[in-house]
């Protein structure tokens, strides 16, 4: 049976219950990270922590949790190896819905795990490229925080599920901003162009080790603004997540990307991340 974690304890997941007036169920006023173990250990643990208390911090909750020593635990419990672990925390409860909260209300902590592939140790042709549409970025102004109210996202996933393909890529005032769940990455003339860190975007972990290794690799990569135009005629374009590592597009909009096909540059930051990632998993 799946344990998961709430509120200091361990306990089956049909056990797990939460006051209907928590402020995460009725407002989605709460934040969350997904973090990946590969082999019963965190990749880019430090990074996807220091993001969820920057999310926190951005909405004035305070929690001060042992979080690597309940993730280890969780993931134990759950049998180790390949998984994905949901950490969700909310501001907590009170006895009535209202949108004034109390500075001294008690955070509703909850985790959970799901089995995933190890993505590094499959190989380039097990990879397959996804199709994108684009469409508007309904989301609020602070996206740099990993809120749950995820609405937007929801829905632009369902737009691109009804035109049969797998991928929603957001534009707002003209410019591309990330995937509905990802971030984004073009290439154009060997050089690989992502949107600039702000506000309308989320710093993904994997996205940041995307620019790490493409420095330390000789690749040259640039923060700018991506239009439209600039993302049909690119290269290649990429898509990124914690789950997914980097992953080709290879059609938007109905449109080949090039020539419809992986890219060779998106082959050789696949087998950065697959080195990268066993060697960190060997130390």
């Amino acid at each position: 049976m799946k344990t998961v974690y709430l509120n200091g304890e361990f306990i089956a997941a049909d056990q797990a219950r939460i006051s209907v007036f928590d402020r995460g169920f009725l407002f989605g006023d709460s934040v969350y990270e997904v973090i990946p173990f590969y082999q019963g250990q965190g990749f880019r643990l430090d990074e996807h922590l220091q993001r969820l208390e920057h999310s926190l911090r951005g909405i004035q909750i305070t929690a001060e949790y042992d979080w690597r020593n309940i993730l280890k635990r969780l993931v134990e419990l759950n049998g180790g190896g390949n998984l994905s672990v949901y950490l969700q925390i909310s501001r907590g409860s009170s006895d009535r819905r209202s949108h004034i909260y109390d500075a001294d209300m008690v955070p509703t902590v909850f985790a959970s795990c799901s089995p995933i592939n190890d993505i590094y140790d499959t190989g380039l042709d097990s990879v397959d490229g996804v199709r994108a549409i684009v469409t508007a970025d309904l989301r609020w102004g602070r996206c740099d925080i990993k809120s749950t109210g995820l609405l937007p996202n929801i829905l632009v996933m369902q737009q691109a599920r009804l035109a049969g393909v797998e991928e929603a890529l957001m534009i707002r005032e003209g410019l591309l901003t990330e995937g509905a769940s990802c971030n984004l990455f073009v290439v154009d003339k060997g050089v690989v162009y992502t949107p600039k860190r702000g506000s309308d975007i989320l710093g993904g972990t994997t996205r940041e080790l995307i620019l790490q290794l493409a420095d330390e690799n000789g690749i040259p990569a640039q923060e700018v603004d991506i239009d439209y135009e600039r993302l049909l005629a690119a290269d290649e374009v990429w898509v990124s997540s914690s789950t997914r590592a980097v992953v080709p597009v290879l059609e938007i909009d109905g449109q080949p990307v090039a020539d419809g096909k992986k890219g060779p540059l998106w082959a050789r930051m696949f087998e950065l991340f697959t080195c990268y990632q066993r060697n960190l998993m060997k130390g």
